[in-house]
């Protein structure tokens, strides 16, 4: 294997294969990931801050509400790009599970799979307060800079009031878990 020079790591840390211990980034990944970490921990993070915490990663409803008791300002539903497990679920498909545990106590978010304004409206059916859209505006930077970005975030804007418009939502309020089917949903509606 031959790793590529990343420049967007130059000075951070090496790529470069070492054939005892891995790549350096097998190394840096292995040194920033805590195995430690415990829910417990969020109260200590909050005894230093008093910016909002927002937990991200949670895919299930027992975390959800875990999340809720340890005094979380927030929830990222996210994956992490599923670059981490590839048997993680698709963001979309838990986060119904997720906003129900919260009850409405706190925030949801989406990341991951939001590509076209069609997934805006998507999570926002489901229950998501906001999404973010991180990949497709990094393609956007990579490939125009920022006018690139611009571009991404304006066509998922028009994307999203057509899509608004097709369904008869005026509003973002008027978004509702009607407008969706999951594909169970719709498996059953053809019996």
């Amino acid at each position: 294997m031959i790793s590529p020079k990343l420049k967007n790591f130059d000075g951070l840390f090496s790529t470069e294969l070492e054939s005892d211990n891995g790549s350096g980034l097998e190394a840096y990944a292995n040194q920033t990931l805590d195995a430690s970490l415990q829910w417990k921990d969020i109260a200590w993070l909050k005894s230093i801050t008093n910016l909002p915490i927002l937990i991200k990663g949670v895919l299930t409803g027992e975390d959800a509400i875990m999340a809720v008791e340890v005094g979380v300002a927030g929830i990222v539903v996210s994956n992490h790009g599923a670059r981490q497990l590839d048997y993680s679920p698709a963001t979309i498909s838990v986060l119904e599970e997720v906003v129900r545990a919260t009850k409405g106590k706190i925030p949801v978010l989406l990341d991951g799979g939001v590509r076209r304004g069609t997934d805006v409206f998507k999570a926002l059916a489901l229950g998501a307060q906001a999404v973010l859209v991180g990949r497709p505006a990094i393609y956007g930077l990579a490939a125009k800079g920022e006018g690139g970005v611009r571009q991404v975030i304006e066509t998922l804007k028009t994307e999203l009031e057509l899509t608004m418009a097709l369904a008869g939502c005026p509003s973002l309020k008027d978004i509702s878990r009607s407008h969706v089917k999951t594909e169970k949903e719709r498996l059953l509606s053809m019996l």
